[in-house]
């Protein structure tokens, strides 16, 4: 954001275009030839940073750009870090509210997901919770 007009404007961190999950852990994930600290989603317009750093951050506000792009996603993937942890009922009926019906797994289990349903150019969705640890 820019304070004057005409000045310089600072966006988010945002990848145009989908891509594989080349490696997660270290509280980051590898894609398209480069490293991202921190938890991602991976929309249908694009990869870009997300805000929740554990399942519990996971509310209803965090998943606005889900509920955004709804129309585009026939599947959505949420990965809720080192374990499966269960959304809040409030975060289930804003997903529901948008058509969107979750599959909720740890994190390395949603990354390998996803890569295979985007090699099957099937119209996939990801909301990922970065880990510290790969096992």
């Amino acid at each position: 954001m820019s304070d004057r007009p005409g000045g310089i404007s600072i966006q988010p961190a945002r990848f145009p275009g989908r891509a594989p999950i080349d490696a997660y852990g270290n509280s980051g994930f590898r894609f398209a030839d480069m490293s991202h600290r921190g938890s991602i989603l991976l929309l249908p317009s694009g990869i870009e940073s997300w805000g929740a750093e554990t399942a519990s951050g996971i509310d209803r506000f965090s998943v606005g750009r889900l509920i955004q792009e709804a129309a585009d996603i026939e599947i959505l993937l949420i990965g809720t870090g080192a374990a499966h942890v269960p959304l809040t009922r409030e975060v289930e009926a804003a997903l529901d509210a948008a058509g969107l019906h979750p599959d909720i797994m740890n994190t390395g289990a949603a990354v390998r997901t996803y890569n295979v349903l985007l090699a099957e150019q099937r119209a996939v969705a990801a909301a990922l919770i970065a880990v510290e640890n790969v096992r």
